[in-house]
């Protein structure tokens, strides 16, 4: 968790605004009886877009993404001034990786209702992931000059500042979302992390705001755990990753930096081992933990397993620096 906000759930907030309008007799169904039911509606009326539509939809419930295109490439064909439609296949562009085509789509879609925020933010969205903040920031700012509260796009907007080193600006923003949306707990936590940064004590203010929110947010547990361990008061770091642990045991970054503690701070290596497996047991691929156990191995004279640990390391990154200079240190 080397970043304590994950973009694809906090940007799926614009996610399902293109959704189209289902029939009464979808409700309450499953995702396979819809599609059953949607089968035999486009058997028998198959020049209807929204029929394919809807069945797109539900294909990209299911994470069928490309069947969902293909019916999507027939509303479209079917009536292609339906914007919606092009929505929708940029969500599932989006889902495949293909952002270079979501960006497209959108792009017609705006041709289509020029000026509406809804796409104007998936656009933002799209040249985000396309790495080309200045574009996003076009895109945002369209929508806050017609919306200037719009909480989904002042968000946005912030972490494009941060990511450009204009942290003020960004502390400008999430101070404004704070304010404008007292429950929004994203913010709190984002404010968090950069007074966390600076090992300010504003980083426990945020953090302990969102927790009065959401008292079980393990993001936030996370984030102050991180700030009393950057401070070097262990023991409160290991009591909020223990709480942290005791809602959700299955988070390997919480128990690699117990670990980490009782390796590099309490020299405890064993406990340091146990830790470092815990965490592997629940991410198998989580390299710190691979070499760090490696490591406390190596301290307690282990030097078989400290070179399997270092091995399997580089079998996953073959340059992990630390994995290299330990596999220097046994050879």
């Amino acid at each position: 968790m080397k970043y304590l906000f994950r973009l694809t759930l906090l940007f799926s907030l614009i996610l399902g605004a293109s959704a189209c309008h289902r029939g009464d007799d979808l409700k309450g169904k499953t995702a396979e009886e819809k599609l059953a039911i949607l089968d035999n509606k486009i058997h028998h009326k198959q020049n209807d877009a929204k029929l394919y539509a809807q069945r797109a939809e539900v294909f990209v419930e299911l994470g069928r993404y490309s069947e969902a295109l293909v019916d999507l490439g027939r509303a479209t064909t079917l009536d292609d001034d339906n914007p919606t439609y092009y929505m929708q296949m940029a969500d599932a562009y989006m889902h495949i990786g293909n952002i270079d085509r979501c960006y497209e789509v959108l792009q017609k879609a705006n041709e289509l209702k020029p000026n509406d925020t809804g796409i104007l933010l998936k656009l933002g969205e799209a040249a985000y992931y396309h790495h080309d903040n200045e574009r996003a920031l076009v895109h945002l700012t369209q929508v806050t000059e017609k919306e200037p509260n719009n909480r989904t796009a002042l968000f946005m907007k912030s972490f494009i500042y941060l990511e450009q080193g204009d942290t003020a600006s960004a502390v400008v923003l999430l101070d404004k979302i704070c304010g404008l949306y007292p429950d929004f707990v994203p913010a709190f936590e984002h404010l968090g992390s950069i007074y966390a940064t600076r090992k300010s004590p504003m980083a426990l203010e945020y953090y302990n705001t969102a927790l009065r929110i959401e008292p079980d947010n393990t993001n936030v547990l996370y984030g102050v755990a991180m700030y009393y361990q950057s401070l070097g008061d262990f023991e409160q770091a290991e009591h909020y990753y223990k709480e942290m642990l005791d809602r959700d045991e299955n988070m390997p970054d919480a128990w690699h930096n117990r670990g980490y503690i009782q390796l590099f701070h309490y020299g405890d290596y064993e406990l340091a081992v146990d830790y470092f497996t815990q965490a592997l047991a629940c991410d198998s691929t989580h390299v710190a933990s691979m070499v760090n156990r490696g490591v406390a191995y190596e301290l307690l004279n282990d030097k078989q397993k400290a070179r399997e640990d270092y091995q399997h390391a580089l079998s996953i990154d073959p340059k992990f620096q630390p994995a290299i200079d330990g596999m220097g240190r046994v050879k």
